[in-house]
């Protein structure tokens, strides 16, 4: 176990606060730091899991939380995690049960006096009130990608995903909306590696793609962006910015910013208000919870025109007078 942010006497003083919460008005119960956890199924550095971390850590560094966290959590161990931290006096944990969902909502139901923030593509259940959910519904951002995918591209676009469930679908889908509303005719290849994370295999995917015209990349996994550098054709990045590492590659990212969600979620907690929720609202780019990375490297490279339309949409997304559909269907190669 990895990430743990303060010292033993520390931990003890938490913990007696932690027993006496109940005696305190709400007021002052704001003002302490929450004991926080976070369980994942993969690296903190994977793109998904890392914008969770990030904004826990944020919270860690400004006071308001302790946190903790374990990754690399096998889905068969994960009910076992989930006790544990739930046992141990944590009142909030955070993380990702796509591959776990009823064993984990069982978990959840066990501890009623703790609450779970868990990324799922189910909605919330009233019957188990502590437990709200999550996703990353980062369409407007991805829209906007395709907006300049689509006028990057001489028509024939490779996608690289982990798995075509809703929350990969629905960015590729709005990547797809905006990439053939600037270029219609465009043609797409589309596959999943069935792995959140295997660079390798995601990059011998993309080679594949570009053998058969590809030339600009969706990298919705990591390995993508590499196999598009080394055969020199474009890519888009998704979750995170990875333009610094690929300078002459990456043209532009969706960027997720989970400090909304989990932001929200402490308030709540610390409030006695938290419920069985859909928190998938604060990834919404008008709620800032996301946002078009920054051209950068190639912000003379992208045609003016499309730049333009970009801020448009943009502004209208945020304004609230433009909706970006929400498509959880699978894509399929055109």
């Amino acid at each position: 176990m990895t990430g743990f942010a303060t010292t033993r006497r520390g931990l003890l003083m938490t913990g007696g606060a932690v027993l006496a919460l109940g005696a305190l008005p709400r007021t002052l119960r704001a003002q302490e730091a929450l004991k926080v956890a976070g369980i994942y199924t993969v690296p903190v550095e994977q793109q998904w899991v890392s914008r969770i971390h990030k904004a826990a850590e944020a919270a860690r560094a400004a006071g308001r939380v302790e946190y903790t966290f374990t990754e690399n959590v096998a889905n068969t161990d994960y009910p076992r995690v989930m006790r544990e931290y739930a046992e141990s006096g944590v009142r909030l944990i955070v993380g990702e049960i796509f591959g776990v969902e009823q064993e984990a909502r069982e978990v959840a139901a066990e501890y009623p006096d703790v609450a779970f923030l868990m990324g799922s593509s189910l909605p919330p259940d009233e019957s188990i009130p502590n437990l709200a959910v999550f996703d990353n519904y980062i369409q407007d951002a991805a829209y906007l990608t395709g907006l300049i995918a689509g006028s990057m591209t001489a028509g024939n676009i490779g996608m690289v995903g982990g798995f075509p469930i809703p929350e990969v679908n629905r960015l590729m889908n709005a990547f797809m909306a905006g990439a053939r509303e600037v270029k219609p005719d465009v043609t797409f290849q589309v596959s999943f590696i069935g792995s959140w994370f295997d660079p390798p295999k995601a990059k011998e995917t993309a080679f594949a793609m570009i053998e058969n015209g590809a030339d600009l990349l969706y990298a919705e996994r990591f390995g993508v962006s590499d196999a598009a550098k080394e055969r020199g054709v474009l890519a888009i990045g998704n979750v995170i910015d990875t333009q610094g590492d690929y300078p002459d590659t990456v043209v532009a990212s969706a960027l997720w910013h989970f400090e909304p969600t989990f932001d929200r979620a402490v308030e709540e907690v610390q409030a006695g208000n938290f419920t069985a929720a859909d928190y998938g609202v604060y990834s919404f780019m008008k709620e800032g919870g996301s946002s078009l990375a920054p051209l950068g490297t190639f912000e003379d490279k992208v045609p003016e025109e499309a730049k333009a339309l970009v801020a448009e949409r943009e502004a209208a997304i945020r304004a609230g007078t433009f909706t970006v559909a929400i498509d959880d269907s699978e894509p399929k190669s055109s």
